[in-house]
C-alpha cells in the first residue's frame, strides 16, 4: 500500500520539526506536526496507529481495542518513509506491506489524520472525517477508507 500526504500552504506560520540525524523510533510524536495513519482489520477492534514525523522520527502501536492495550509494534524495527518540503508544501509518503501484520485476504480499514502545530495558535487536528463532536483519530468510525484484502 502506498500512502501519501500533502499539507500544502503558508508553511511559514507552522512548527515543523527539522530533519533529525539519524530519525530514530520516538514516542509522543503527536505533540508536534505529524502525520498519523490508523489501520484496522476490517470486523476486528484492534488496530494500529503509524506515527511520521516531519523530522524523520517515527512509531508504530498496536491497539487492542478502541485506546485499550497500547504497545510498541514490535513487527516494525524502521519505518522508512519520505518527507520532502518545497515552498509552499511538506509531504509524506509511506510504502507499507499491510501483510507485515494483517492476515492474508483480510480486509483494512483506515484512518489518515494529521497534527498541525502552528507557532502561535496552537495545535490543530485533520482527518478524513471526524464523527464525533471534537477530534479522536482513535474512534473507528473515523477509518473512512476500506482496501480489500489481497
Amino acid at each position: 500500500m502506498s500512502i501519501g500526504c500533502e499539507v500544502a500552504g503558508n508553511l511559514s506560520v507552522l512548527a515543523v520539526p527539522g530533519a533529525a540525524e539519524p530519525p530514530e523510533r520516538k514516542d509522543r510524536l503527536w505533540e508536534d506536526t505529524c502525520l498519523e495513519l490508523f489501520v484496522g482489520a476490517k470486523g476486528s477492534g484492534g488496530y494500529w496507529e503509524f506515527n511520521l514525523s516531519p523530522a524523520g522520527h517515527w512509531n508504530v502501536y498496536r491497539f487492542a481495542s478502541y485506546r485499550e492495550g497500547k504497545r510498541e509494534e514490535p513487527a516494525f524495527s524502521s519505518l522508512p518513509f519520505g518527507v520532502r518540503s518545497g515552498p509552499g508544501s511538506l509531504r509524506f509518503s509511506l510504502e507499507l506491506d499491510l501483510g507485515m501484520f494483517l492476515p492474508a485476504g483480510t480486509d483494512a480499514e483506515i484512518g489518515i489524520c494529521a497534527v498541525i502545530r502552528t507557532r502561535k495558535a496552537g495545535t490543530s487536528h485533520w482527518a478524513l472525517v471526524h464523527p464525533g463532536p471534537r477530534p479522536d483519530f482513535h474512534r473507528r468510525d473515523g477509518f473512512a477508507m476500506t482496501l480489500p484484502g489481497e
